[in-house]
């Protein structure tokens, strides 16, 4: 992505960065990333869209995850969630009924599905992370 300049996908933002989503059909994302982006399990009897603070479980490191501890909250409003198709990129997930990605890294790509302005110290925390690269 331009010439390594960072990018940071909030919410629906980190969504597109993947090929394409489910959702009302199917619809290409900007494939920076492979994976896609499907609904929640209907299954699983889940409150959706998924509305709520949630413990990120940080995966590997991550800069804009410097300074964030193990399992802090973020607030995720979504009814969707992506599934990278190279676990190397995910660097945080939370569980909601199920494992699924809350923080991608890849190179200079960053994305979140949570949304940082809503979650406080944590979030405040990723945004000073990802303007200090």
């Amino acid at each position: 992505m331009y010439a390594g300049t960072p990018y940071l996908g909030i919410c629906l933002g980190m969504q597109f960065l993947f090929e394409y989503s489910d959702e009302m059909g199917n619809h290409e994302g900007l494939s920076l990333l492979p994976g896609h982006v499907t609904r929640f399990p209907r299954n699983l009897n889940l409150k959706v869209p998924h509305m709520g603070w949630n413990q990120l479980q940080q995966q590997r490191p991550c800069h804009i995850l410097n300074g964030i501890n193990t399992e802090d909250f973020a607030y995720f409003v979504h009814s969707y969630y992506c599934a990278p198709a190279i676990p190397d990129d995910v660097a945080a997930t939370v569980d909601y009924g199920i494992p699924f990605t809350a923080v991608v890294q890849r190179d200079n790509i960053y994305g979140v599905q949570f949304h940082p302005e809503k979650s406080q110290r944590t979030g405040l925390k990723i945004l000073v992370n990802f303007l200090e690269l």
